[in-house]
């Protein structure tokens, strides 16, 4: 404000003049918003000046100028200066005897401004001039913003009445306009009332004090109440339309974010899904690792046996060596029979120890052959319930595919249920915005046919990894049946071989034991080849030990994943049991919503009906109150011509009575 001030100042300054000091009090206390220069006399320089300040000031939006007694020049500049004003609502210039120079300015100044609201213009002579009040109701046609218009004690007559009609039927926002004691009279009057109708902003007319007559004046009423009510419905089904849009771009908004909330569930479900299949075909890859560790293990207890095997044949081989040097020295025996009598006794007793000892030790490996038979059976039970364990997995781990294939699809199906019921909605809500449908349904559309790419790609990498899930099934259980096939015709080939053995063996104990006595060089040779056979043995039941060890950790490690991936299933349970309880909720939101959708729908149309039977019945009471003013008029109009008729008559009879009264005078009395 101070600012204003020292502006005001250097300006009446600069053009040689003191500034008034009743503009410098009142600008030192000034009311909020408000200047108030009432009952003050402006000079020339100080409205040049103020007209300038308040060109670009934005401290005023009321500017009060009540019996300032502005010249005309002065009342010019003022107003030239707010043409380019945007922050005064309100300018009240009563009392400042303005006349044609101040109706030109005021209606470039009502052309021009584009924030003034309220026009104060009582106690001046506008509609002195009926061209300037033609420049200032041209003015008044031409803006939109002019809300409230004070045209009391202005003299306006019906020429100027007639300008004004002209400038209603084009202005469209006026509301108020006060006429009061004019001069407007039965043609102002008329004028007024034939402009109404194409009016329908104006809801006040005041019309006191002008001469016309009642029932012009009731028909100006009627046509303002008209107005009023027309812009009071308009004005209750802007509220309704403005609160329906809010209500159905929230609705909107809300079912958007939903749809958005789902799509991002189910991306998260399809993620989990990849996630749990990506982790399963690691278990598989894993399990397969095992196995093949496993068929590893086998095949080199097969070749384990093989060398064993190898080394019996070798000890047969041998053994038929000695039998051959046995009955060799059977033949020498039976030649030296005679000549070692007694050594033959002394190394039968020799013999005979030897034999025990050789029996002994065949006893001992025997028992050492069952027990690597034994531990050979524990081993194939201990593989074939790692294979049933292995299976079990496997069953598991399709059960858990297939069910996730189930709930893949369930998820699907919601989807498509979701979309079909949003389709609806939106075709619901076209019939309130069609404009705004049309483009929410282009971008909805666009989205859909994202996600459907989307969904597609997605189907399409899980089908893929379906396939690749499946043909690794294949393969794991075409490899396992081939390694129990392989496993199980080397199990009974090698009982076979073992029994035949047996068989020789026994055989090769009762030539043995028929030729104990000469066998001394070859139970050497047979107890060097049983302590070899007993370090073999040795290091194979170090082997079988590493074996079991090895096998237990698998067990345990089987068994860990085993409970991993129970807990992954449980866990992936329970999060389908919360998105299944979410979508639950957001269904039963949804449905609501739709409700809620299907109520204000109702209502509009409830409230478009009401609008529609409101219009009817207000378009029929027009049509009979230009049936009733139409009748007025011809009354009126009858009137006038028995009233011209006898007027005529009584000319006449005057015309006749002046002409016949000198005559008379004239005449000579009987």
């Amino acid at each position: 404000m101070e600012e204003f001030r020292r502006a005001y100042s250097r300006l009446c300054q600069e053009r040689g003049a003191e500034p008034q000091e009743a503009v410098l009090r009142q600008l030192q206390e000034p009311r909020r918003g408000q200047l108030d220069l009432a009952t003050q006399t402006l000079a020339t320089d100080t409205c040049e000046a103020l007209g300038q300040l308040l060109q670009s000031q934005t401290l005023f939006t009321e500017l009060v100028l009540r019996d300032c007694m502005l010249s005309e020049e002065g009342a010019r500049l003022l107003l030239q200066g707010l043409c380019s004003n945007s922050v005064v609502r309100l300018l009240d210039l009563k009392g400042n005897n303005l006349c044609a120079v101040g109706a030109e300015a005021l209606g470039k100044l009502l052309k021009q401004n584009k924030s003034i609201q309220s026009l104060t213009l009582e106690w001046n002579n506008l509609g002195a001039l009926e061209e300037a009040f033609a420049t200032f109701c041209a003015g008044l046609g031409a803006n939109g913003v002019l809300r409230q218009l004070d045209l009391r004690n202005n003299q306006v007559t019906h020429r100027g009445a007639e300008e004004l009609a002209l400038a209603l039927k084009s202005n469209t926002s006026l509301q108020q306009l006060d006429l009061r004691w004019n001069n407007l009279g039965l043609l102002g009057g008329r004028a007024l009332v034939s402009c109404l109708p194409s009016n329908r902003t104006l809801c006040r007319l005041e019309l006191a004090g002008n001469n016309i007559p009642g029932d012009i004046l009731r028909a100006v009423e009627q046509a303002v109440d008209h107005n009023q009510d027309r812009q009071a419905a308009f004005r209750e089904s802007q509220v309704r339309s403005h609160v329906l849009s809010k209500e159905v771009r929230s609705l909107r908004e809300e079912k958007s974010k939903q749809f958005v909330d789902l799509m991002e569930t189910i991306d998260k479900q399809r993620e989990e899904i990849a996630r749990s299949s990506r982790n399963n075909a690691a278990r598989v890859g894993q399990l397969q690792d095992a196995l093949n560790e496993r068929h590893s293990i086998i095949n080199a207890l097969k070749a384990k046996l093989q060398m064993t095997e190898a080394a019996l044949v070798l000890s047969e081989q041998k053994t038929q060596d000695l039998g051959d040097r046995l009955a060799a020295a059977d033949q020498e025996r039976l030649s030296l029979s005679q000549k070692q009598a007694k050594e033959r006794r002394l190394e039968q007793q020799e013999a005979a120890e030897r034999e025990s000892k050789l029996l002994r030790d065949v006893s001992a490996a025997h028992e050492k052959g069952v027990l690597l038979r034994s531990q050979v059976d524990e081993l194939e039970r201990k593989v074939k319930s790692q294979q049933e364990q292995l299976f079990e997995a496997r069953q598991e781990l399709t059960n858990t595919s297939a069910e996730l294939k189930l709930r893949a699809v369930q998820a699907e199906e919601r989807l498509d249920l979701e979309r079909k019921r949003f389709k609806q909605s939106l075709a619901d809500s076209e019939q309130l915005r069609v404009r705004e449908v049309e483009l929410m349904t282009c971008h909805l559309e666009e989205s859909q046919r994202a996600l459907q790419e989307r969904v597609q790609r997605l189907e399409s990498t899980r089908l893929a990894l379906e396939e690749e899930l499946s043909r690794v099934k294949a393969a794991a259980l075409s490899e396992r049946g081939q390694a129990e096939e392989e496993f199980l015709k080397a199990r009974t080939q090698f009982r076979l071989e073992e029994q035949q053995r047996l068989v020789q063996l026994e055989e090769k104990l009762r030539l043995l034991a028929q030729a104990r006595d000469e066998a001394q060089s070859a139970c050497l040779q047979q107890k060097q080849a049983v302590a070899e056979a007993q370090a073999r043995a040795s290091q194979l039941s170090l082997q079988v030990d590493s074996l079991q060890r090895r096998l237990e950790d698998l067990q345990q490690a089987l068994s860990s994943k085993d409970q991993e991936k129970v807990a992954e299933v449980n866990r992936v349970r329970v999060e389908l049991q919360e998105q299944m309880g979410r979508l639950q909720t957001e269904l039963t939101a949804q449905e609501g919503l739709r409700e809620k959708v299907a109520a204000l729908e109702r209502q509009l149309k409830v409230i478009s009906n009401d609008h529609r039977e409101a219009l009817l019945d207000k378009e029929s009471e027009n049509a009979s109150l230009r049936e009733k003013l139409r009748l007025k008029e011809a009354e009126i109009t009858r009137i006038y011509e028995d009233q011209a008729q006898r007027a005529s008559v009584l000319q006449n009879a005057v015309l006749s009575y002046v002409q016949g009264a000198p005559l008379r005078t004239l005449s000579p009395h009987k």
